[in-house]
């Protein structure tokens, strides 16, 4: 496993609760990004590393995806909600 390197960004709000949660469920990366495409969007590794690390913003698209494939509600990865 790979330390962060950078800083976490300003990009979006969901990223560090992504990587915490996909994390917590025993699930890497590249397997998310297969369930993501799976689920109709086409994201590669870097672009997940990026939206994890909050470097790049996260669509609406990709966000409601992401909250399926993880099993967690939209407005928890926003911080609406407290830990699942």
């Amino acid at each position: 496993m790979r330390v962060r390197k950078q800083s976490l960004g300003d990009r979006n709000i969901v990223g560090a609760r992504i990587e915490q949660h996909r994390k917590a469920i025993g699930l890497k990366q590249k397997d998310l990004l297969t369930q993501l495409q799976i689920n109709g969007i086409d994201l590669n590794a870097s672009g997940l590393s990026k939206l994890e690390g909050q470097l790049r913003y996260v669509t609406d698209f990709e966000l409601v995806a992401i909250a399926k494939v993880l099993g967690v509600s939209i407005n928890w990865l926003v911080g609406l909600e407290d830990d699942e």
